[in-house]
């Protein structure tokens, strides 16, 4: 029989302790086990040891990160879903060779790839719309702006024309076709107190002029023909009242064809329109 201080002896032994930890072999288990069984203060012992042990574990225990717990218990989750972990039977080996299991292919990139190409080839696509939608835009702007510059430019025009015919100083004068040009007129605005004289390019009744060619405005002055300038009958050049060179004490106007740029005298056999 064994004596008490054998007990404490055997509870001192640390033995009891590596049995709460797991430690023993399986021989050794059995031992503690018979030992607990028979004897109430080896059993109290490792009661007290056990409970030990749990306050240990509880007072120093690490609350793991959440996202950890969701990794693990998804990972479970995964695992248990998957056949392939419970198969029941081994792979056969072959000349002591273990055939290892091919890594599990994981298609999470390709997806996510395919779907950035898919975004990407989408924004193209949106970028391409907008990209066709600012040119159509840009183009009814240019021309709603050409148009806008042209009604400027009749809406001068008006405004300076009825304001030569509303100045009283301003005389308003008609040159008739001459020659081979019976055809052929305009008219002359003329005001003696500010010497300007202006040509209403809008009622301009002239055969349009070659690019070699243009027509030159004369002021008879004394009898001497003074050149007032030129100009083009052309349909860009119909929309203002054109000022011409200043003259006083003109007797009468004619306008003749001259090589462009004019000439120092007029050719008389090129007369188209006077009022001589």
């Amino acid at each position: 029989m064994i004596e008490v201080e054998d007990v404490k002896a055997y509870i001192e032994s640390g033995i009891l302790e590596l049995y709460v930890l797991g430690d023993l072999s399986p021989e050794e288990r059995l031992q503690v086990q018979d030992m607990a069984s028979k004897h109430p203060a080896v059993k109290s012992e490792l009661g007290e040891i056990e409970k030990s042990m749990v306050l240990y574990a509880e007072e120093n225990a690490i609350e793991p990160a959440e996202e950890l717990r969701h990794k693990i218990l998804n990972s479970l989750v995964t695992n248990l879903a998957d056949d392939r972990i419970f198969s029941s039977q081994p792979e056969p080996v072959k000349d002591n060779v273990v055939q290892m299991t091919a890594p599990k292919q994981n298609n999470f990139y390709k997806y996510a790839f395919a779907a950035c190409l898919a975004l990407l080839l989408a924004s193209v696509v949106v970028l391409m719309n907008v990209y066709s939608k600012l040119q159509t835009a840009n183009t009814q702007l240019i021309a709603m702006n050409n148009q806008n510059a042209q009604y400027a430019k009749t809406v001068s025009f008006m405004n300076d024309q009825l304001g030569v015919y509303r100045d009283t100083t301003f005389k308003i004068i008609k040159l008739k076709g001459m020659a081979k040009h019976t055809s052929s007129s305009m008219l002359v605005a003329f005001s003696h107190s500010k010497k300007k004289v202006m040509i209403d390019m809008a009622d301009l009744a002239l055969p349009e002029n070659d690019q070699t060619h243009q027509y030159q405005l004369w002021a008879i002055v004394d009898k001497k023909p003074v050149s007032l300038g030129v100009f083009d009958k052309s349909s860009s050049d119909t929309s203002e009242m054109k000022v011409m060179a200043a003259v006083s004490e003109p007797q009468a106007f004619a306008v003749t064809i001259e090589p462009r740029g004019g000439s120092a005298s007029p050719h008389l056999d090129q007369l188209v329109v006077s009022n001589l």
